[in-house]
Protein backbone atom coordinates (compact mmCIF):
# COMPACT_ATOMS: atom_id res chain seq x y z
CA UNK A 1 0.00 0.00 0.00
CA UNK A 2 2.71 2.56 0.72
CA UNK A 3 3.81 2.68 -3.31
CA UNK A 4 0.18 2.26 -4.47
CA UNK A 5 -0.40 6.29 -4.75
CA UNK A 6 3.07 7.37 -5.32
CA UNK A 7 3.72 9.89 -8.26
CA UNK A 8 6.22 8.95 -10.81
CA UNK A 9 6.08 12.58 -12.44
CA UNK A 10 3.35 14.60 -13.32
CA UNK A 11 2.27 16.01 -16.19
CA UNK A 12 -0.66 18.88 -17.69
CA UNK A 13 -3.29 16.87 -19.90
CA UNK A 14 -5.91 17.71 -22.27
CA UNK A 15 -9.35 18.45 -20.05
CA UNK A 16 -11.33 15.02 -19.11
CA UNK A 17 -15.19 15.15 -20.26
CA UNK A 18 -16.50 17.62 -18.09
CA UNK A 19 -14.06 18.37 -15.36
CA UNK A 20 -12.07 20.89 -16.92
CA UNK A 21 -8.17 21.16 -17.23
CA UNK A 22 -6.72 18.62 -15.16
CA UNK A 23 -3.32 17.56 -13.92
CA UNK A 24 -2.86 13.88 -14.03
CA UNK A 25 -0.16 11.17 -13.96
CA UNK A 26 2.90 10.88 -16.40
CA UNK A 27 4.65 7.72 -15.35
CA UNK A 28 8.11 7.44 -16.66
CA UNK A 29 8.67 4.27 -19.09
CA UNK A 30 9.11 0.74 -17.56
CA UNK A 31 12.76 0.78 -17.75
CA UNK A 32 16.07 -0.53 -15.64
CA UNK A 33 14.92 1.39 -13.07
CA UNK A 34 12.04 -0.72 -12.02
CA UNK A 35 14.71 -4.03 -11.17
CA UNK A 36 15.43 -2.43 -7.65
CA UNK A 37 14.89 -3.77 -4.64
CA UNK A 38 11.45 -2.40 -3.62
CA UNK A 39 9.83 -4.39 -6.59
CA UNK A 40 11.75 -7.47 -5.73
CA UNK A 41 10.58 -7.22 -2.53
CA UNK A 42 6.89 -7.04 -3.75
CA UNK A 43 7.97 -9.97 -6.60
CA UNK A 44 8.84 -11.62 -3.56
CA UNK A 45 5.61 -11.12 -1.90
CA UNK A 46 3.72 -12.91 -4.87
CA UNK A 47 5.51 -16.12 -4.57
CA UNK A 48 4.91 -16.26 -1.19
CA UNK A 49 1.30 -15.75 -1.95
CA UNK A 50 1.61 -18.59 -4.27
CA UNK A 51 3.52 -20.45 -1.90
CA UNK A 52 0.53 -20.25 0.89
CA UNK A 53 -2.43 -20.86 -1.47
CA UNK A 54 -0.38 -24.35 -2.05
CA UNK A 55 -0.19 -24.84 1.68
CA UNK A 56 -3.93 -23.97 2.36
CA UNK A 57 -4.99 -26.59 0.42
CA UNK A 58 -3.44 -29.40 2.64
CA UNK A 59 -4.51 -29.98 6.35
CA UNK A 60 -2.41 -29.73 8.54
CA UNK A 61 -0.30 -26.89 7.94
CA UNK A 62 -2.23 -24.34 9.17
CA UNK A 63 0.07 -22.84 11.64
CA UNK A 64 2.61 -22.59 8.99
CA UNK A 65 0.34 -21.25 6.73
CA UNK A 66 -0.55 -18.29 9.26
CA UNK A 67 3.74 -17.56 10.01
CA UNK A 68 4.23 -17.55 6.11
CA UNK A 69 1.13 -15.30 5.56
CA UNK A 70 2.62 -12.65 8.15
CA UNK A 71 6.32 -12.51 6.50
CA UNK A 72 4.31 -12.01 3.27
CA UNK A 73 1.97 -9.02 4.38
CA UNK A 74 4.95 -7.95 6.61
CA UNK A 75 6.49 -7.49 3.59
CA UNK A 76 4.52 -4.92 2.12
CA UNK A 77 5.93 -2.09 4.69
CA UNK A 78 9.23 -2.88 3.36
CA UNK A 79 8.72 -2.51 -0.52
CA UNK A 80 7.07 0.82 0.48
CA UNK A 81 9.68 1.68 3.17
CA UNK A 82 12.55 1.40 0.85
CA UNK A 83 11.08 2.84 -2.44
CA UNK A 84 10.63 6.32 -0.54
CA UNK A 85 14.01 5.92 1.28
CA UNK A 86 16.00 5.92 -1.90
CA UNK A 87 13.85 7.22 -4.25
CA UNK A 88 13.33 4.31 -5.63
CA UNK A 89 9.06 4.29 -6.62
CA UNK A 90 8.60 3.40 -10.35
CA UNK A 91 5.19 3.09 -12.29
CA UNK A 92 6.16 -1.08 -11.94
CA UNK A 93 5.91 -0.73 -8.34
CA UNK A 94 2.73 1.15 -9.13
CA UNK A 95 1.16 -1.33 -10.77
CA UNK A 96 2.88 -4.44 -8.73
CA UNK A 97 2.18 -3.24 -5.46
CA UNK A 98 -1.65 -2.99 -5.12
CA UNK A 99 -2.19 -6.23 -7.55
CA UNK A 100 0.02 -8.04 -5.01
CA UNK A 101 -1.61 -6.66 -1.98
CA UNK A 102 -5.08 -7.81 -3.66
CA UNK A 103 -3.60 -11.52 -4.95
CA UNK A 104 -2.70 -12.32 -0.89
CA UNK A 105 -5.78 -11.11 0.62
CA UNK A 106 -8.05 -11.85 -1.88
CA UNK A 107 -6.75 -15.30 -2.20
CA UNK A 108 -6.83 -16.03 1.17
CA UNK A 109 -10.33 -15.73 1.91
CA UNK A 110 -10.87 -17.13 -0.98
CA UNK A 111 -9.05 -20.85 -0.21
CA UNK A 112 -10.07 -20.09 3.12
CA UNK A 113 -13.95 -20.72 2.21
CA UNK A 114 -13.38 -23.79 1.00
CA UNK A 115 -12.30 -24.98 4.88
CA UNK A 116 -13.90 -24.96 7.98
CA UNK A 117 -12.45 -21.48 8.74
CA UNK A 118 -15.79 -19.18 9.52
CA UNK A 119 -15.46 -17.52 5.91
CA UNK A 120 -18.78 -17.30 4.18
CA UNK A 121 -19.02 -16.37 0.25
CA UNK A 122 -21.19 -13.29 1.31
CA UNK A 123 -17.97 -12.24 3.06
CA UNK A 124 -15.80 -12.57 0.32
CA UNK A 125 -17.85 -10.81 -2.36
CA UNK A 126 -17.83 -7.94 0.21
CA UNK A 127 -13.96 -7.75 0.42
CA UNK A 128 -13.43 -8.82 -3.42
CA UNK A 129 -16.23 -6.39 -4.37
CA UNK A 130 -14.84 -3.41 -2.34
CA UNK A 131 -11.39 -4.21 -3.75
CA UNK A 132 -12.32 -3.94 -7.11
CA UNK A 133 -15.00 -0.91 -6.89
CA UNK A 134 -12.16 1.14 -5.18
CA UNK A 135 -9.79 0.32 -7.56
CA UNK A 136 -12.27 1.48 -10.24
CA UNK A 137 -12.62 4.64 -8.38
CA UNK A 138 -9.71 5.30 -7.81
CA UNK A 139 -8.38 5.45 -11.58
CA UNK A 140 -11.40 7.33 -12.95
CA UNK A 141 -10.38 10.21 -10.36
CA UNK A 142 -6.79 10.07 -10.92
CA UNK A 143 -7.39 10.33 -14.63
CA UNK A 144 -9.14 13.59 -13.89
CA UNK A 145 -5.98 14.91 -11.77
CA UNK A 146 -8.12 14.08 -9.00
CA UNK A 147 -5.93 12.97 -5.98
CA UNK A 148 -7.31 9.79 -4.38
CA UNK A 149 -4.38 8.25 -2.14
CA UNK A 150 -5.15 5.86 0.81
CA UNK A 151 -6.23 7.19 3.65
CA UNK A 152 -6.47 5.96 7.05
CA UNK A 153 -9.52 4.04 6.67
CA UNK A 154 -8.28 1.96 3.36
CA UNK A 155 -5.01 0.94 5.52
CA UNK A 156 -6.87 0.18 9.20
CA UNK A 157 -9.13 -1.95 6.11
CA UNK A 158 -5.87 -3.93 5.10
CA UNK A 159 -4.72 -4.26 8.69
CA UNK A 160 -8.04 -5.80 10.58
CA UNK A 161 -8.21 -8.19 7.26
CA UNK A 162 -4.86 -9.63 7.57
CA UNK A 163 -5.18 -10.11 11.03
CA UNK A 164 -9.03 -11.85 10.44
CA UNK A 165 -6.66 -14.19 7.70
CA UNK A 166 -4.23 -14.74 10.33
CA UNK A 167 -6.92 -15.77 12.88
CA UNK A 168 -8.99 -18.01 10.64
CA UNK A 169 -6.03 -19.94 9.65
CA UNK A 170 -4.44 -20.87 13.32
CA UNK A 171 -8.45 -21.33 14.46
CA UNK A 172 -7.93 -24.51 11.95
CA UNK A 173 -4.45 -25.33 13.69
CA UNK A 174 -4.35 -28.31 16.32
CA UNK A 175 -3.24 -25.77 18.90
CA UNK A 176 -6.38 -23.19 18.77
CA UNK A 177 -8.99 -25.73 17.44
CA UNK A 178 -9.45 -27.19 20.89
CA UNK A 179 -10.49 -23.95 22.12
CA UNK A 180 -14.18 -23.13 21.59
CA UNK A 181 -13.49 -19.35 22.52
CA UNK A 182 -11.21 -18.92 20.07
CA UNK A 183 -13.35 -19.93 17.31
CA UNK A 184 -15.75 -17.78 18.68
CA UNK A 185 -13.23 -14.47 18.45
CA UNK A 186 -12.09 -15.56 15.09
CA UNK A 187 -16.04 -15.30 13.95
CA UNK A 188 -16.87 -11.89 15.95
CA UNK A 189 -13.57 -10.57 14.09
CA UNK A 190 -14.47 -12.21 10.49
CA UNK A 191 -17.88 -10.19 10.61
CA UNK A 192 -16.11 -7.31 12.10
CA UNK A 193 -13.75 -6.72 9.37
CA UNK A 194 -16.44 -7.53 6.33
CA UNK A 195 -18.42 -5.11 8.08
CA UNK A 196 -15.73 -2.35 8.27
CA UNK A 197 -14.40 -3.16 4.89
CA UNK A 198 -18.12 -2.52 3.37
CA UNK A 199 -18.09 0.79 5.67
CA UNK A 200 -14.63 1.66 3.71
CA UNK A 201 -16.03 1.11 0.58
CA UNK A 202 -18.75 3.25 0.95
CA UNK A 203 -16.72 6.11 2.75
CA UNK A 204 -14.29 5.87 -0.28
CA UNK A 205 -17.27 6.56 -2.19
CA UNK A 206 -18.50 9.98 -0.52
CA UNK A 207 -15.08 11.00 -0.24
CA UNK A 208 -14.93 10.92 -4.60
CA UNK A 209 -17.79 12.47 -4.25
CA UNK A 210 -16.93 15.21 -2.18
CA UNK A 211 -13.93 15.58 -4.25
CA UNK A 212 -15.54 15.76 -7.38
CA UNK A 213 -17.90 18.41 -6.07
CA UNK A 214 -15.19 20.48 -5.20
CA UNK A 215 -12.83 19.72 -8.72
CA UNK A 216 -16.28 21.21 -10.31
CA UNK A 217 -16.33 24.10 -8.20
CA UNK A 218 -13.02 25.00 -8.92
CA UNK A 219 -13.39 24.27 -13.08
Amino acid sequence: MATVNERDDAAVQPPGPGFGPSVRLAPAPIDRRSLNIPNAITLSRLILAIMLFAMIGYPGWWMSSAVLFVVAASTDFLDGYFARKYGQVTTLGRIMDPFVDKIIVGGAFLFLMRHDAGVSAWMVLIVLGREMFVTSLRGFMEQHGIDFSADRTGKLKMVLQCIAVTVALLSMSRLFIVYPAFQTFRDLLLWGMTAFTAYSGIAYFMRAMRALRDHLARA
